[in-house]
């Protein structure tokens, strides 16, 4: 098997956090930890959980769901689109 070399640009702070917790999780090294994920990843065996640092919504897309639910609950529910032009239009129209 023919292996590849992947470079991934981060911070120092984040490598050095991320090979500790590697080394708590029981790995030999940062390059085994990601050597697992990825094996788990190509498989669709991976989870990903956000605890600590979660992104919030922004107050657009906050509004947007707001007005959604809103039009669920009237009955209006987006019809199915079989081009982006249209899909488009009709999110103009509901003002999203």
């Amino acid at each position: 098997m023919q292996r590849i070399i992947v470079q991934v640009p981060m911070t120092r702070e984040l490598k050095d956090k991320a090979e500790i917790i590697s080394a708590d999780l029981g790995f030999s090294s940062l390059q085994e930890t990601i050597r697992v994920l990825l094996t788990k990843l190509s498989k669709k065996e991976f989870s990903l959980r956000v605890e600590e640092e979660q992104e919030q919504p922004s107050q657009y897309l906050l509004s947007a769901m707001k007005k959604a639910r809103a039009n669920r609950k009237t009955g209006k529910a987006s019809p199915v689109f079989d081009n982006a032009k249209d899909a488009l239009k009709f999110l103009d129209e509901q003002g999203i």
